[in-house]
């Protein structure tokens, strides 16, 4: 047996267990569907573990824009960017430029590339990177890539979550002249957004750019779903965006925009960007009828996301569950035991609803939790019913009194 075999070994048998309890939450398998209401097993579920905010993924005109295209330029292209760029990819990104109120966008395959991406081409020796302490695995993982060139790795340092005074420390302290400072609008696990106003007032006054990662609340904040910048009054102010077409764009991709000679620079130098295939067309007329939708109906289309929201967590509240510090329509079922989160989990399920359980190394031991979604896609009748039965598991696996009822593991 080779050290691979002997690496996988732990991680196997803890799946394993798992699954011989019938208990592992993951990689359950879409007979059909896979949006927010699909079969797995042959059941109907209702998923409220999607990021597909708006609803619009199976919306009738977004399905027709996507066959269409794969009828006039197939697939997908067989190459990168710099070989196979269509007037598609090209008008798009002209279209959400103008419509998020920046010089420039340029779309990547995925959303996480274009982190990685963005990072690596701008932070080198004489940058300090300043991370908050909850950042997403693309803003972590582009980080170390770029740490990881040969004499030419930037410093990187991580500010405790959402504290302007903690980012100030860093900013006074950092060895590298430059600094790039990286938050999210919307943090996924947490449902919380970062105090943009102060980081904004905080990176202007030492000099130092702030890209924000606003994948969660692009098309969900805002008046019109501009995301995070909007919706604090902060547009013209944040020099780089990065967002995604997985979320409210019903598909796959990543964003970034900014001034147009600072994305121009990652265009040509970004290696997530140059040696990666590029996004399938069916994929950008998907994302270009949504943005007509959100240019058309933008306001009403939040407004109805926020109502069930607000409509949803009040139940939640009313009921007694901890939220953490959600005030989005992310909304994490605190549970706080592996074993609370994953039997609310199975128990929710055989009922037809889907809420994934989050347990370490996803989160920290002791903030075990389902990933609620509220989106504007759900029904009165499914926000009533996940409320229901979420009253009665959550009183059945003591997550509303917080009682112990010990570990999975026998």
């Amino acid at each position: 047996m080779s050290w691979i075999h002997a690496k996988a070994h732990d991680t196997v048998a803890r799946v394993r267990q798992a699954k011989d309890k019938q208990g592992y939450p993951f990689f359950r398998v879409f007979d059909t569907g896979g949006g927010l209401h699909a079969h797995i097993e042959g059941k109907p579920v209702t998923n409220f573990s999607s990021n597909d905010y708006l609803g619009l993924t199976n919306h009738p005109k977004v399905k027709e824009a996507a066959k269409r295209a794969v009828d006039e330029y197939a697939c997908g292209l067989s190459s990168s960017r710099p070989q196979a760029t269509t007037i598609e990819h090209v008008r798009l990104e002209e279209r959400l430029a103008g419509w998020m109120g920046f010089e420039k966008c340029l779309t990547f395959t995925t959303g996480y590339q274009a982190m990685l991406g963005t990072i690596a081409a701008l932070a080198d020796k004489d940058t300090t990177l300043v991370l908050d302490a909850y950042s997403h695995a693309c803003i972590l993982d582009g980080s170390f890539l770029a740490a990881g060139v040969p004499k030419n790795g930037p410093e990187i340092r991580f500010f405790n979550h959402n504290s302007a005074k903690s980012l100030e420390r860093i900013l006074k302290t950092r060895e590298r002249k430059n600094a790039l400072v990286i938050c999210e609008g919307v943090y996924s696990l947490d449902g919380d957004t970062a105090p943009l106003r102060e980081f904004v007032e905080m990176c202007e006054r030492y000099d130092a750019p702030l890209i924000v990662d606003d994948a969660h609340a692009t098309g969900t904040l805002g008046a019109s779903g501009r995301g995070t910048l909007e919706a604090m009054g902060l547009q013209g102010r944040v020099p780089l965006v990065i967002s995604t077409f997985s979320k409210t764009f019903g598909g796959i991709g990543g964003l970034l925009f900014g001034q147009e000679d600072i994305v121009e620079h990652i265009k040509n130098s970004a290696r997530s960007f140059l040696f990666s295939a590029t996004l399938p067309v069916p994929i950008v007329a998907a994302a270009s009828t949504i943005l007509d939708m959100l240019e058309e109906d933008g306001p009403k289309l939040v407004t109805e996301l926020h109502q069930k929201a607000t409509y949803f967590r009040d139940g939640l509240k009313a009921a007694g569950f901890d939220l953490g510090a959600s005030n989005t329509h992310i909304m994490p079922v605190m549970c706080r035991a592996e074993v609370k989160a994953i039997f609310m989990h199975v128990a929710l399920l055989e009922c037809g609803i889907l809420m994934v359980p989050l347990v370490y190394p996803s989160v920290k031991i002791g903030e075990e939790r389902l990933r609620v979604n509220v989106t504007r896609g759900h029904t009165q009748e499914d926000l009533d019913r996940a409320l229901e039965l979420l009253k009665t598991y959550g009183e059945a696996f003591f997550v509303l009194s917080g009682e112990d009822i010990g570990p999975f593991e026998d």
